[in-house]
């Protein structure tokens, strides 16, 4: 059943390659992103599958040499390696064919805002911003501020930016939610330990394919821009503010330099928002009676603590704490996101196997 299930998406990516080879697909520029996407969807199971076909056939030609003596050690050889490969490439294929995210090739438009803890809050806030820029750029990410509300002292109330890159939904997303710190502020002067809540929300970037808005629907106003970004700043109105009236969503971008640029921006990430709100509405009504291990990523939910008088990290989804917490704020973050992919992975896997 799984052979044919995979033979099955083998032809259909042959078919999707057929078609993007044809030149009249590209008389609809709406069909070729559509079909592009299809194929960026397939390619990873497709290539495992092919993968495990090659190595299906290694193994039976190695299997058929053993009986030649002088080619017995050696055939021995590639039987124990083929067969090694083709365990591991059935778990990756199992993983492969779990429902996949749809958004997970996506860049992102993360917000940021300051909780519990007044100016310390937005200290942090600050910091983990910080940490996003400094992953994204191991990873050769490109970061874009949208909008930013600082304070004085060097925090932010609150910061939207977009991280553009190969599978950054995919790496990022399992960052939403509530972050906890315990650390003593700079301004304490009693040396007592604070805790401080940060909020991240962390949205796919949407199209008009993915998502399509109502003009109608959307009031736009204008107004001068403040804070950092030149000399542009406070002389023209081309900080754009969106209100979205059926459900009250307001935008703002005013970190570009005209009123075309902000108003694009802005509605990347309007349209961001409704979708993520229309996609878990959705969610919540198939899985309502059940959580997986790594939480629904609700942004009211505590995900994680960072303890600095102890150099401690504890993510509470997976139970996993880390002493190195100097490194995590420098952008070392890859062992988190593994261990949150791994046990989500684990957890769809549990429920396939139970056909749930």
């Amino acid at each position: 059943m799984l052979e044919e299930k995979l033979k099955a998406l083998d032809r259909q990516y042959a078919e999707l390659e057929a078609r993007l080879a044809a030149p009249e697909t590209y008389d609809d520029p709406t069909r070729v992103a559509r079909l592009n996407k299809e194929q960026r969807d397939l390619e990873p199971v497709v290539t495992a599958y092919r993968t495990y076909v090659r190595r299906q056939k290694d193994l039976a030609d190695a299997q058929a040499l053993m009986s030649d003596p002088d080619m017995k050690e050696l055939a021995q050889e590639e039987y124990q390696a083929a067969k090694a490969d083709l365990e591991r490439l059935v778990e990756e294929i199992r993983i492969l064919l779990l429902s996949r995210d749809p958004n997970d090739a996506k860049n992102v438009i993360v917000e940021i805002r300051a909780g519990v803890g007044g100016e310390e809050a937005a200290l942090f806030a600050n910091s983990l911003y910080r940490m996003y820029c400094m992953y994204a750029e191991s990873r050769r990410w490109q970061v874009e501020v949208d909008s930013v509300s600082e304070t004085e002292l060097g925090g932010v109330k609150e910061i939207c930016f977009t991280i553009q890159g190969d599978g950054a939904y995919s790496r990022l997303k399992f960052e939403s939610g509530v972050h906890r710190v315990q650390r003593v502020p700079e301004t304490e002067s009693g040396g007592r330990i604070h805790t401080s809540t940060v909020t991240v929300a962390v949205l796919p970037e949407v199209d008009e394919v993915d998502f399509a808005l109502n003009p109608a629907d959307i009031e736009m106003q204008v107004f001068r821009s403040s804070g950092a970004g030149g000399q542009h700043v406070n002389k023209t109105s081309s900080a754009v503010r969106l209100i979205h009236k059926p459900t009250g969503t307001v935008v703002e971008c005013q970190q570009e330099r005209s009123q075309f640029q902000n108003r694009d921006r802005a509605m990347q990430i309007l349209r961001a928002r409704l979708y993520e709100e229309k996609v878990r509405e959705q969610a919540d009504a198939v899985t309502s009676q059940r959580r997986s291990q790594v939480g629904t990523g609700m942004r009211n939910e505590r995900i994680r603590t960072y303890n600095f008088p102890q150099g401690r990290l504890t993510d509470h989804r997976v139970g996993l704490t880390l002493y190195r917490l100097d490194s995590v704020m420098n952008g070392d973050i890859d062992e988190i996101i593994d261990a949150l992919i791994t046990a989500d992975q684990a957890e769809r896997l549990k429920h396939q196997e139970q056909g749930g």
